[in-house]
């Protein structure tokens, strides 16, 4: 009976220890957030080659212009681009293949019936490291019209306007 309870015991400690990893953030794609409101936020996998992830710690990607989409009840994530490995042989990838992203089943048709329903778009928004591993948050995400990007330029422009002023009071 003890040695039940300390591997239960070790098992949640590990997958605690996996929840509180350290994230490296590897790419973000600023464009969506001028082009794009955020409705909602996911993490997902991805599935990768080998030479794929080598890229990707050496923080040679591009997320600008990707987009995901649903096939076959899958996410993939399309037009992101992951640099060819330098030191990769023939077996390198191809840098703007499909990926697929691994989410769960019930999280995929939520994300499938909001996109469907509502106009929404998911967008990969920042691409990190966590624990090792390679993930993608995906953002669910509405077009910005014009007159909605010249607000949050004129916002940013006044913050910057307020922030200069304090540094400068003092």
């Amino acid at each position: 009976m003890a040695k039940q309870t300390q591997g239960k015991n070790a098992q949640t400690q590990a997958s605690a220890s996996a929840n509180h990893a350290p994230v490296k953030v590897m790419a973000v794609n600023r464009q969506a957030y001028h082009d794009y409101f955020v409705d909602q936020t996911v993490e997902a996998g991805i599935a990768l080659m080998g030479t794929e992830i080598k890229s990707i710690r050496e923080g040679k990607v591009h997320l600008r212009g990707a987009y995901a989409i649903v096939r076959k009840g899958e996410i993939w994530l399309e037009n992101a681009h992951i640099a060819p490995y330098e030191h990769g042989n023939i077996y390198n990838h191809e840098p703007l293949r499909a990926r697929k992203l691994l989410l769960h089943k019930r999280e995929i048709t939520q994300l499938t019936g909001r996109v469907a329903t509502k106009g929404l778009t998911l967008i990969p928004l920042k691409l990190y490291l966590k624990g090792g591993k390679a993930k993608i948050e995906l953002g669910l995400c509405r077009g910005k019209k014009l007159y909605d990007k010249r607000e949050a330029i004129a916002e940013r422009d006044v913050k910057r306007e307020i922030e200069r002023i304090v540094r400068s009071g003092r």
